[in-house]
């Protein structure tokens, strides 16, 4: 593993001397939430993230960034949860606003699921959610409320960017860009990409996660209550173990799925949690990571598969890698052919701004090997996945 940058080195010696907190995450989870507010009826969610923060907490390796990073966390979804309910009681209409024929961008990550979500949002009459949006979901308010909500944005990005550099060139995070579900769904695999937490894996095999799917509707009720309805957009990769639970929030629902060979996906998603897990956990079990993510990804797959029986095949727009990965330029029409949208020549025009790398970024090299895994291993474990992938490619 290579060495910490400075900025990250400096920050775990600011931060150590509330690392000692850990050991009470109860009594840090008390004035989180104090901090945060709470609504009456609430106390279950609340109590699930007490229960997250108490086993984040007992990963021997977090660094004082790790611990920071697992506070603010739940913080977040503490305070947004509050504002949410809030403003539902203030404003009861927002729980009437009509979330109608959504698009979900789903699969494996690394499938260029990021590209296919930026090319849909090129459409005006499109409607993506911002980093900023997600992070501090709200009505919309005076400006200097969206200024401190952009630059919040910018922050936690300005961090990323700081404590990993080569996070940006596999993954780059705008605060004023589209971004995906994950930041408002309350409970993902994703603290796993940042601690070891295996009380929490648990419980997220058992979890029902048809309320969560409901609150990320309200969210996304919010952030449409008094400005112009258009057609939501989304995305997320983490989505497609839980198709079920989205579907029977947004029936209508729209399921893009992206494909990609698996063995490059898993040995590209590693190497993203690697970079990003270097700034939360000292040292890194490689091996560990890549078994943890193989097993993840490849069940999250396997329930995507048998909950995908179930959907109408004009709701199911399957996307082969060559599609947008490859040439965008003849990708793109398609895709909004396919999810019944308008192709426009302003679209066109304004495709190669999403389709181009970030300025300055390296190209991404990653390899199943450094993770303890191997093609033979990737190729058994997706292997009820390869025939879908081949008749994708193949059509």
């Amino acid at each position: 593993m290579a060495s910490s940058p400075l900025a990250l080195t400096v920050a775990n010696q600011v931060l150590r001397p509330g690392f000692r907190s850990r050991r009470t995450p109860d009594r840090v989870f008390d004035r989180l939430s104090a901090q945060a507010g709470s609504a009456p009826g609430d106390e279950e969610f609340a109590e699930e993230f007490r229960f997250l923060l108490r086993h984040w907490a007992r990963d021997g390796n977090l660094t004082p960034v790790g611990w920071w990073s697992a506070q603010g966390h739940v913080r977040r979804h503490l305070a947004n949860r509050a504002r949410v309910r809030r403003l539902i009681a203030e404003h009861p209409g927002i729980a009437r606003e009509p979330v109608e024929r959504p698009v979900f961008v789903v699969g494996l990550p690394r499938t260029a699921t990021t590209l296919t979500h930026g090319v849909l949002s090129l459409s005006e009459e499109h409607r993506c959610p911002l980093l900023w949006e997600l992070l501090t979901p709200d009505l919309a308010g005076p400006p200097e409320r969206h200024r401190r909500a952009v630059a919040g944005a910018r922050l936690m990005v300005g961090a990323i960017d700081l404590f990993a550099p080569r996070y940006r060139d596999i993954h780059p995070l705008v605060a004023e860009g589209p971004e995906e579900c994950t930041f408002a769904l309350p409970h993902t695999v994703m603290p796993l990409s940042q601690a070891r937490i295996p009380a929490y894996r648990a419980a997220l095999e058992e979890r029902d996660f048809v309320p969560d799917y409901a609150y990320l509707k309200q969210v996304y009720q919010v952030l449409q209550h008094g400005r112009p309805r258009r057609r939501w957009v989304l995305k997320s990769p983490l989505h497609t173990g839980h198709l079920d639970a989205l579907l029977a929030v947004f029936p209508d629902a729209t399921l893009v799925w992206t494909h990609r060979e698996p063995a490059a996906v898993v040995a590209s998603f590693c190497s993203l949690v690697e970079h990003g897990m270097a700034i939360t956990r000292r040292p890194l079990d490689l091996h560990e990571l890549g078994a943890t993510w193989l097993a993840l990804l490849s069940r999250s797959v396997e329930r995507g598969l048998a909950a995908r029986a179930a959907v109408p095949r004009e709701a199911l727009v399957d996307v082969p890698y060559s599609w947008l990965g490859s040439d965008p330029a003849t990708g793109a029409p398609k895709l909004y052919d396919a999810v019944g949208a308008r192709w426009t020549d302003a679209d066109a025009a304004r495709l190669p701004r999403v389709a181009a790398r970030p300025k300055g970024s390296r190209p991404h090299s990653y390899d199943l090997a450094r993770y303890g895994l191997t093609r033979a291993g990737v190729d058994a474990a997706f292997a009820g996945y390869d025939a879908l992938r081949a008749e994708v490619d193949r059509a």
